[in-house]
């Protein structure tokens, strides 16, 4: 498509006590990207958010979706979007299937398409046999996904999720990475913010990260993790390895006789190195990454912003 999915030209919102939240940002995302947005509580993401969405009106700047002006013709900019907020906010005394099906009456979606497509996004996130259940009497994990299956009836090109799996286990989190990823695929636009940094490095193409309402980064996932010039991996050894052990060198540490933790530029070969020390007679039998690129990066970022 020739329109970006969303485009922000210098959106500022200050609000009525003076707090200035949003400085003026900038932000392109195209068709098909899946976008993490991403800033410590209080960083202006929701803000931001609570604007594209109408939910929050904005001081001055410009917004378009899909190349329709949100200013100008907002009724036809909101058949484009999806959201899910942070909070639950359906009503809790309604049954599951009923929501989905009242949600598309929302956006004009006929009865006759919108019970077949419930039934589909129900099934697809695991939520089809409590379909007449009341929400209030789902786990948190599942009415987080019911939020998503709201969220998709009205087949939206820009699904917009605020915190998704916020609370949920490990479990719903893993189907849910998997819907999403599959949604990605099929050309849905995703935003998402999260806490959990892991996420959005499995997930995203491309990211933002805004503090004190000011865009700091906004680059592919790919190139800002670049950024990171040392990683620390943990080699667990089949043999047992001396304290003292002389062959290591300097950027080793031994942990404990079959542990050794071994830093190294971002760009070197870990399979090479697993080689060296194999020919020298120390068989590494697994190792893990210790270091969390993308926390790691986002917390340099934002310390120095607070300097």
């Amino acid at each position: 498509m020739d329109s970006p999915a969303l485009a922000i030209e210098n959106l500022t919102k200050i609000y009525s006590n003076g707090h200035r939240a949003l400085h003026g940002i900038n932000l392109k995302i195209n068709h098909g990207d899946f976008f993490a947005l991403l800033g410590p509580n209080g960083a202006g993401k929701s803000t931001t958010i609570g604007i594209i969405t109408s939910l929050i009106k904005k001081t001055s700047g410009d917004i378009s979706i899909y190349g329709i002006d949100i200013d100008k013709n907002f009724v036809k900019a909101k058949t484009y979007i999806g959201l899910v907020p942070q909070e639950i906010n359906f009503n809790t005394f309604e049954p599951i299937n009923e929501i989905i099906i009242n949600q598309a009456g929302y956006y004009g979606v006929p009865r006759s398409i919108a019970i077949p497509e419930a039934e589909r996004l129900l099934k697809k996130l695991g939520l089809w046999q409590k379909k007449d259940q009341f929400s209030r009497k789902l786990s948190g994990g599942m009415q987080r996904r019911l939020m998503v299956a709201r969220a998709l009836i009205h087949k939206p090109k820009l699904l917009i999720l605020d915190e998704p799996t916020a609370g949920a286990d490990v479990e719903v989190r893993r189907l849910m990475w998997d819907y999403l990823k599959q949604l990605n695929e099929n050309g849905t636009t995703i935003i998402l913010t999260t806490h959990y940094l892991e996420e959005a490095e499995n997930l995203c193409k491309n990211i933002a990260i805004i503090d004190d309402g000011k865009i700091l980064e906004n680059s592919s996932m790919k190139d800002f993790l670049s950024q990171l010039k040392n990683e620390k991996f943990i080699l667990y050894t089949e043999s047992k390895i001396s304290k003292d052990e002389k062959i290591l060198g300097s950027n080793f540490n031994v942990i404990d006789d079959n542990t050794i933790e071994v830093s190294i530029s971002s760009d070197s070969d870990i399979n090479s190195l697993i080689q060296d020390l194999s020919e020298k007679g120390i068989k590494v039998k697994s190792l893990k990454n210790k270091t969390n690129r993308l926390e790691e990066l986002f917390m340099r970022l934002v310390e120095k912003n607070g300097k």
